[in-house]
């Protein structure tokens, strides 16, 4: 797991006040300098992308600063500049800009989706036709249960709460985490309409494919398969769960529970399930044994929260398919 935090803006000007406050009254008399260098890492591949980063962004307008940055980063910094110098207070505000961003357009993609399901659309297939116009692009417009983990969310609420201190209403920003808020329940409202309610769930059980809020990572803050395995639970349902690598976290965080059970497979988890849940696209479930899933579960019956199979398929096959924003969802249960 990695620990990341983004600072607000205007903390390199306190931090230098600070010292400046400090060296006055010890009567100490030298020079220094604040510089902001915000770190742009993924979980689960911060070691190449610190190695090979795609920009670097320095905040100081202090030309000595700037040169010993400059000489800092010499040795990741040699086929071309990837080096982006701004002022202390930009700096800052970029690392903000850069997730908030990004979780947007998560955000809009799925509320897309979900207006794709009541139009019988495909959001799949709107997702190549907007992603093929090299303005918009294919990065981060996938539709989904809702993004988690630590960086989004916080830094999101973060730049709303300084706009706020600012004066200033950040309507979209607030929009963008409401929109995520509401995504992560939408499969449970799936399993709910198809099942017939709330009280139907009692005494169900689901396997779940996918604990960590996205692949490559055993990081469960905020993951959208947290509000579904507790939304579950709410109503008397069991959860047989796997993740590849989030097993031990999922312990941790929730101990011994007659609800869920861990399971040592993916395909243990399906043993006697009522349904299977998909909340994270790690690449092994991408292609699993249909004919051996049909043979596990009780019933031929998914709820893809990552949309990673191919509902025409899987109907063809006989599956009931609960995608986001598929178009079949809406026309189902």
């Amino acid at each position: 797991m990695v620990n990341k935090s983004t600072v607000p803006v205007g903390t390199g000007d306190q931090v230098r006040a600070e010292i400046a406050a400090q060296l006055a009254a010890r009567n100490v008399n030298f020079d220094f300098d604040v510089v902001s260098n915000p770190e742009f890492l993924k979980e689960g591949a911060a070691v190449n992308d610190f190695m090979k980063p795609d920009r670097i962004v320095i905040g100081t307008s202090n030309s000595a600063s700037e040169k010993k940055m400059r000489e800092l980063y010499a040795p990741f910094n040699r086929n071309h500049d990837r080096m982006i110098v701004m002022d202390l207070r930009s700096a800052e505000l970029t690392k903000y800009a850069a997730n908030a961003l990004l979780a947007t357009k998560i955000s809009f993609m799925n509320e897309l989706a979900n207006l794709a399901e009541r139009l019988g659309a495909d959001i799949e297939q709107v997702r190549l036709g907007i992603g093929a116009d090299p303005r918009i692009g294919y990065h981060f417009i996938y539709p989904g249960c809702g993004y988690g983990g630590s960086c989004f969310p916080k830094d999101v609420q973060a730049l709303h709460r300084t706009a706020r201190e600012v004066g200033y209403d950040a309507v979209l920003l607030s929009a963008v985490e409401a929109v995520n808020h509401r995504q992560k329940t939408r499969l449970v409202d799936l399993i709910e309409r198809h099942f017939g309610g709330k009280a139907a769930l009692a005494g169900k059980t689901f396997a779940l494919w996918g604990l960590a809020f996205k692949p490559n990572t055993d990081d469960m803050r905020a993951a959208p398969a947290r509000e579904v395995m507790e939304a579950l639970w709410a109503m008397g349902a069991l959860v047989q769960a796997f993740d590849p690598e989030a097993m031990e976290e999922t312990q941790r965080i929730y101990g011994q529970r007659d609800d869920l059970l861990l399971c040592g497979t993916r395909d243990a988890a399906l043993k006697n399930a009522d349904a299977l849940i998909v909340c994270t696209e790690w690449k092994t479930f991408r292609a699993p044994d249909f004919e051996l899933m049909a043979n596990t579960l009780k019933a031929k019956l998914i709820f893809d929260g990552r949309n990673v199979y191919d509902p025409h398929q899987l109907a063809e096959q006989g599956w009931q398919y609960y995608g986001i924003g598929r178009g079949l969802s809406i026309l189902q249960g």
